[in-house]
């Protein structure tokens, strides 16, 4: 039988047949796919094919074989760097949701999951949420944000899932599509997704006082069917995001506003760092390219790790 996994608890996997039945499934041994080590390698998302099984009158399934994939979001561990993760896969869109104080979403991880996104032509819209709750300085740092990536071609929505403020908008994009909701601990993809579905009503927590992050509520990624023709991928909060099999030489490729100008840098191989007559760092000068998105850059091919107190106004 073929059939879509719907969720992955890490040694059992929930997939939806093509009549729509569902069955618990596991992998036989040790389940690898090619090219690929991560830490699960199944992932939600995948179409697969499996055996049923009956065993002790419960009817479960073992996973033979995944179809090719059209795409998926893979991360690095920020604390295991050996470690990788496939957060998801076959996703039409990715909806990255950013808060700025509550907690706070800095440049560096938006540009980190933005640069994964477009290595795998994945379409992200970014959504700022929970601005019902800012205060005027916030407000400005929506706008300041919303106008370095609105100019890059990315789009953006202000959202208030508990205000109801265009979440009509966001379901809209939604229609007819397979849809990740990611973003740190906290930012609100339970409340927004349970605004967009009241009847999935997915568990919610209130953020840490004392840390301004957020508890996790989603422990595995999960796939949800709509009333409305869409579906939905919830997935549990991430910390850090490492990008994972990228060579420094690409990654200019996966930045819009990069790849628009580079040709016109003295050097075909420049890495726009110390080359003379680059046409990406004389944009940053005369601020056609952010700082930040050129500090998120050389964070990348460094290879550094996330640095998450950033202060994009610097």
């Amino acid at each position: 039988m073929t059939g879509i996994v719907y969720k992955s608890t890490g040694s059992w996997y929930l997939v939806k047949a093509e009549d729509g039945t569902f069955y618990e499934c596991r992998i036989k041994g040790k389940f690898r796919m090619e090219g690929i080590k991560s830490t699960n390698p199944i992932a939600v998302g995948d179409v697969v094919d499996f055996e049923v099984e009956t065993n002790n009158d419960a009817t479960t399934g073992v996973i033979s074989v995944i179809h090719d994939r059209k795409n998926y979001i893979i991360r690095k561990s920020v604390n295991l760097s050996k470690q990788t993760q496939i957060i998801a896969s076959n996703i039409d869109q990715v909806f990255l949701l950013i808060t700025i104080d509550n907690p706070p979403t800095f440049t560096s991880f938006i540009d980190r999951f933005l640069v994964t996104a477009e290595a795998y032509s994945i379409t992200t819209v970014l959504v700022f949420n929970k601005i019902d709750s800012y205060q005027l300085e916030q407000r400005a740092e929506v706008l300041y944000l919303k106008d370095i990536y609105k100019k890059i071609g990315y789009q953006c929505i202000e959202v208030s899932a508990t205000e109801n403020t265009n979440v009509t908008a966001v379901k809209e994009l939604m229609l007819g599509k397979t849809s990740m909701f990611v973003g740190h601990s906290g930012v609100g993809k339970s409340t927004l997704v349970n605004a967009i579905e009241p009847a999935l009503d997915l568990k919610t927590k209130e953020i840490s006082d004392q840390h301004k992050q957020g508890k996790h509520t989603t422990t595995f990624a999960e796939m949800f069917d709509l009333s409305f023709e869409a579906k939905i991928i919830d997935t549990p909060g991430i910390t850090g995001f490492g990008v994972v099999d990228m060579e420094k030489e690409e990654v200019d490729d996966y930045f819009p506003e990069f790849f628009a100008v580079k040709n016109d840098c003295k050097f075909n191989n420049c890495l726009h760092v110390e080359e003379p007559k680059c046409a990406v760092k004389m944009a940053v000068e005369n601020e056609e390219i952010s700082p930040s998105r050129y500090r998120s850059y050389l964070q990348i091919i460094a290879g550094e790790e996330e640095h998450y107190r950033t202060d994009i106004w610097e």
